[in-house]
């Protein structure tokens, strides 16, 4: 397999990947912004505000409308590469890149698929509190006064 070829499922994955990071980071700004309002009597949503709701119509919007963006890029690049490669280079071109395409993306599923599951565990593990090192022990609040310290 040529590189061209079977690169394309990586470059779809990295485009992906780095739309989801930019949407995350969109919601981040959102939540920051309500959890910084506070109303009349100083409170804010986390201190037990009744005046201040969050606004959960604006998270959707945000989360839509930069699914919807993000995902430009790698749909132009799955609908224009076989055009463009037939277009140039024949249709043994198009052949090659969608055979190449598929093998890769096998591989790259099954080692993605492992790498999640490898995060999830590892999430599990640090919240259980499985870890001998504290500082990789999750504590939403400190059990004792001993914790606090």
């Amino acid at each position: 397999l040529r590189p061209c070829e079977s690169m394309n499922p990586y470059w779809f994955a990295a485009l992906t990947m780095k739309s989801v990071g930019k949407a995350a980071g969109e919601m981040v700004e959102e939540v920051k912004r309500q959890f910084a309002l506070t109303d009349s009597q100083g409170l804010s949503i986390l201190t037990g505000s009744t005046e201040i709701k969050p606004d959960y119509d604006r998270c959707i919007a945000i989360s839509t409308k930069s699914s919807l963006r993000e995902m430009v890029g790698p749909g132009a690049l799955v609908i224009c590469s076989p055009l463009i490669a037939g277009t140039f280079f024949g249709v043994q071109a198009v052949f090659g890149l969608l055979t190449g395409s598929l093998v890769s993306a096998v591989q790259l599923a099954i080692s993605m698929s492992n790498s999640g599951g490898a995060w999830d565990n590892c999430k599990k593990y640090i919240k259980g509190c499985y870890s001998e090192d504290p500082e990789l022990r999750f504590m939403k609040q400190p059990r004792t006064e001993q914790d606090r310290v």
